[in-house]
């Protein structure tokens, strides 16, 4: 098939977007390619068609979990097989999945970076027929970008295996150094970019400095017709705000990463399909959800960098009609970023007490500890040993970058299982066991391609067909494991850690002090952006374009600083032209101010009246006591 019938095929357009096809040939004619396309841009397509295109499997590295699955369930609806290998699989179901890559009909392969540090997932990797490797939020690479993830830098292994194969980075927001950095990290040779102006000339930017937030949010939902987005900092938040709006009459809802895929789903598309009209959410919303039709976004707090700001704030207006994005802010959000910049950088001596108790926690000895992972109830975990969050999630971060251990964020799993033995054996465990013939029949009926791979299982769904509780279907998948019938993996969505090797002893453990230093001076400079974006009285398009090197822009016209220029001309003007009508009517005879006012053509009452006492205090004309006068 062509590349035009691939996407007429599975994702039934007629034409690409633009720069897609571009963006394709270049994939297709062997080079190695960075795509700078903004957000709702479709970046997807760009490594999805190609690889369809191919023969072989494509490999694409992801740091967003939640994306990653519901990219792989689309293309498995689309009839595409994909994988998806995560943190909190086990092994087996992990080994399973790499045996597909190499010997079934997968054409991809998701990876989180985390995974490219495992030996077997790279042993495997020799062995698959690899087409493309695709580097989604590619910005990650870089240490002057905000989001770095150490684990990326293990990507430009990757080519060692298949150095054949070209790479395509992609990333909605970097600057120039950034740019440069993530082609230098992932090993271009003669790389091709590819750039969209990051303009946006249908979306206003409004930035308010605002002491009650909740007033101002519902003010813009009033005032705003149509669908929006409300970003929060923390999932309770979320919550309390949409509870906020529905008191006041508005269908909202919340989102974060903490709800289980079903709830996701659902209120996905409840906004999607305009049932809900707002969404408040945490900044797992979004990536991935192609909703043209939001016509505002509103961030309640400070952004963390300019980057993140413009990917949620472009998710307004994918349509081309007018749309807004409002940032609130007051003195309150400067104090609280400061102090979180203080918690982000833990000193050395702090990140090395958070490894020394995180091993102790899990009753981890010195030189054990390789390769295990352990769910983190971080709240726990801190109360216990007195630590503060903020500042033990950062030291798990900086002990990721040192490659000590590897930490994942909560991201849900749902239960999954799998038949252990052959077709032939379960039919002789159910003759020889009649009493859980009804429960493997009920386990066979609802779920296929158990004896193959790991299905997802719903124990709700099983116990209601089985006329069970789900207490007991557990009891009973457990119980079966135990038999050696099949292999269970309930439900998870705790954070993870995962040592990725020995625990080591106090004085092996090295901290790259000078990393720190470097990671605090990008955060500083990141987060006075959003500080001058806040504050300086400049076109709002126009500073958020030269943060991403592009200097020569004219103003947008429609953000509130062009508008609020706008009014001070227009009323400038309109005192130019009253102060000219009264200098005419004076110049031939002096007259009362009901006379005066009247005769004048522009302008409002107020502003007449408001130009003639103006002229007064600066002299310009009389007032004897019943007329004015020159």
């Amino acid at each position: 098939m062509t590349i035009q019938e691939i996407l007429k095929t599975y994702w039934d357009h007629d034409i690409f977007r633009p720069m897609q096809e571009d963006i394709i040939q270049s994939v297709l004619l062997g080079h190695d390619t960075l795509a700078l396309l903004p957000t709702g841009g479709g970046k997807s397509v760009c490594f999805q068609v190609p690889a369809i295109a191919k023969e072989g499997i494509c490999i694409v590295v992801s740091p967003l979990i939640a994306l990653m699955k519901d990219q792989v369930e689309n293309l498995k609806q689309k009839g595409i097989e994909a994988v998806a290998i995560t943190a909190g699989m086990s092994k087996r179901e992990i080994d399973l999945s790499l045996d597909n890559c190499i010997y079934g009909q997968v054409k991809f392969l998701y990876l989180s970076p985390e995974r490219l540090l495992s030996e077997l997932v790279r042993e495997r990797i020799k062995y698959m027929k690899v087409n493309l490797f695709a580097v989604d939020e590619a910005h990650c690479i870089s240490q002057w970008g905000y989001d770095f993830r150490p684990a990326y830098l293990h990507i430009a292994d990757l080519r060692e295996l298949h150095p054949e194969v070209p790479v395509l980075a992609l990333t909605a927001t970097a600057t120039a150094e950034v740019r440069i950095d993530i082609q230098q990290k992932l090993k271009f040779v003669n790389g091709v970019v590819f750039q969209k102006s990051f303009e946006r000339k249908n979306i206003s930017y409004v930035v308010q400095y605002e002491e009650n937030k909740l007033r101002k949010m519902l003010d813009i939902a009033t005032g705003v017709k149509g669908s929006g987005i409300v970003y929060v900092r923390s999932r309770r938040e979320c919550a309390e705000i949409a509870k906020f709006y529905h008191d006041n009459g508005i269908r909202a809802d919340y989102y974060h990463a903490g709800l289980t895929p079903d709830e996701r789903s659902k209120k996905q598309e409840s906004w999607k399909t305009n049932k809900t009209r707002i969404i408040v959410a945490t900044n797992a919303f979004g990536m991935g959800i192609d909703k043209p039709d939001v016509r505002f976004v509103i961030h309640k707090d400070l952004p963390e960098s300019l980057e993140a700001y413009y990917q949620e704030a472009g998710r307004a207006g994918r349509d081309e009609q007018k749309a807004y994005t409002v940032l609130l802010y007051n003195n309150a959000d400067r104090a609280r970023q400061e102090k979180i910049f203080e918690l982000s950088f833990p000193t050395v001596d702090e990140i090395k007490v958070v490894y020394h108790y995180l091993s102790n926690y899990y009753s981890v000895a010195y030189g054990a500890g390789a390769g295990i992972s352990f769910d983190l109830d971080l709240g726990a975990f801190c109360a216990k040993y007195k630590l503060d969050v903020i500042k033990t999630l950062n030291a798990l971060k900086f002990l990721e970058q040192d490659e000590y251990l590897s930490f994942n964020e909560s991201v849900f799993l749902p239960s999954r299982f799998r038949f252990e033995v052959f077709n032939e054996q379960l039919y002789n465990f159910q003759i020889q066991n009649s009493g859980w013939d009804a429960f493997v029949k009920t386990l066979l009926r609802s779920y296929g391609g158990a004896f193959e791979n790991y299905v997802r299982l719903k124990e709700f769904d099983v116990a209601r067909r089985a006329n069970l509780s789900v207490q007991q279907v557990i009891e009973g998948l457990k119980q079966l494991q135990e038999y050696g019938v099949l292999s269970y993996l309930p439900q998870n969505d705790q954070p993870q850690v995962t040592y990725l090797k020995a625990r080591q002893h106090p004085n092996n453990v090295y901290i790259n002090k000078q990393y720190i230093e470097q990671r605090k001076a990008t955060y500083l400079k990141k987060i006075n952006a959003v500080f001058t974006y806040c504050t300086r009285k400049q076109c709002r398009s126009q500073l958020l374009l030269t943060y991403f090197d592009e200097t020569d822009v004219d103003k947008c016209g429609i953000c509130d600083v062009c508008l609020d220029e706008k009014r001070k001309q227009e009323a400038n003007d309109i005192f130019d032209d009253i102060t000219s009508e009264i200098a005419q009517l004076l110049s031939t005879e002096p007259l009362d101010i009901g006379s005066l006012i009247g005769a004048i053509k522009n302008g409002t009452e107020k502003e007449r009246l408001d130009t003639v006492r103006l002229l007064l205090d600066a002299g310009k004309i009389k007032f004897g006591g019943e007329k004015y006068y020159l």
